[in-house]
């Protein structure tokens, strides 16, 4: 896939959308394109934009406000299927989020009292992710939870096999599932995220150095009807009404 292009909208924010160019590999855009997708920067956040008529709307990582937000305070707490699949029943494990995607799994955790390694492949994952972390971390409630989420990007096969951080007692494991049609993805907007990520075709290659790396125990999401990741049937499962966890200790 071609790199992706970034369009400032002022010039106050030329100097911070030319640095993400280079550490990420955009392309510098004048102008926005008519047709396809881009990243705009202006003064309030980076999101991703789907172009042309009858386009979803965009996407961009808010940690502060809106879903999240109301996730944090009315979501379940440690009663969630993410928090029962990462072991928070007995404590607060120390958590790799080897496919961060845009940390919504990885935020409820930390504002359980988590700390975690979040590591995203993908340029544009990354630098939305970047972006709301940034944001968040100015919030004077939420940042405290931000600052337990660590971001790094990094390919999730390498980053397992190795891995110079703290050994993590708990992965998880969220890759990007290839859906057969479009009425199965999960929201509107988030169409353009998935075509522009694209789905992980090596996600199975990530079970067996996750096992290996964990201390105490890997953690997959899938979607509820999916096969066992690699083929290896979980010793627990937590099934969701349209997801499931699929535990290996």
């Amino acid at each position: 896939m071609n790199p992706l292009g970034l369009y400032c909208v002022t010039a106050d924010q030329a100097s911070h959308g030319r640095e993400l160019c280079e550490r990420y590999g955009f392309v510098w855009l004048e102008a926005l394109p008519e047709t396809g997708h881009a990243l705009r920067l202006d003064a309030e956040r980076l999101a991703l934009l789907s172009l042309g008529r009858g386009a979803p709307g965009p996407v961009w990582v808010d940690f502060v406000a809106g879903r999240a937000d109301w996730r944090r305070r009315h979501g379940g707490g440690r009663g969630q299927g993410v928090a029962k699949a990462c072991g928070l029943k007995n404590g607060t494990p120390r958590v790799l989020d080897a496919t961060a995607g845009l940390g919504r799994d990885a935020f409820v955790l930390a504002s359980l009292g988590c700390h975690l390694d979040l590591v995203e492949r993908s340029p544009v994952a990354a630098a939305l992710l970047e972006d709301g972390l940034a944001r968040a971390a100015a919030d004077a409630e939420v940042g405290p939870i931000v600052a337990r989420m660590r971001l790094w990007h990094r390919d999730a096969a390498s980053a397992l096999a190795d891995w110079h951080g703290e050994r993590p007692e708990v992965i998880y494991l969220d890759p990007m599932f290839p859906e057969k049609n479009k009425s199965a993805l999960s929201k509107k907007e988030m169409q353009a995220f998935q075509t522009v990520i694209g789905p992980d075709l090596d996600a199975d290659a990530l079970l067996a150095p996750a096992r290996a790396l964990a201390n105490s125990r890997v953690a997959v999401k899938r979607p509820r009807h999916a096969p066992w990741l690699a083929g290896v049937e979980p010793g627990l499962v937590y099934q969701g009404d349209s997801v499931r966890y699929d535990v290996y200790l």
